[in-house]
């Protein structure tokens, strides 16, 4: 449980980076200080999230590449946070399967975005992940 937790954590951040940068964002340490997430988990939030941040341009890049219709920048924000964990979670932090980075996505979407949102963010991961 702790783990769906913390990736709701990340979600959190990386909404916020869709609208600021890094270094403009109030929200980091204050999510980080009012969670219950253990130690592990909180470990887990700093690496994944400090990785997005780092290679933030790279997975926008990938995400523009692999969306049929829209453009980068008319993504619901909702739908871009959920596509920027995912893709840097298969492009560089590679430490779960397509399958799970797909199933956390579209659970991600499901709870936080609209109806139709989850088979368009799940049909982008397949393509980032064949690619």
């Amino acid at each position: 449980m702790s783990r769906i937790l913390a990736r709701e954590t990340i979600f959190k951040l990386t909404f916020e980076l869709c609208f600021h940068k890094p270094e403009d964002g109030c929200l980091y340490e204050d999510v980080l200080s009012d969670n219950k997430l253990d130690d592990d988990n909180l470990s887990f939030v700093r690496e994944f999230y400090e990785g997005i941040v780092e290679h933030f341009a790279e997975i926008k890049n990938i995400i523009s590449k692999n969306i049929k219709g829209y453009t980068i920048d008319r993504l619901f924000k909702v739908d871009l946070a959920i596509l920027i964990m995912a893709t840097y979670e298969l492009k560089f932090y590679k430490k779960n399967s397509v399958k799970i980075v797909a199933n956390e996505a579209v659970e991600l979407a499901k709870k936080y975005s609209t109806e139709k949102s989850y088979s368009f963010i799940n049909a982008v991961v397949a393509s980032i992940a064949q690619n």
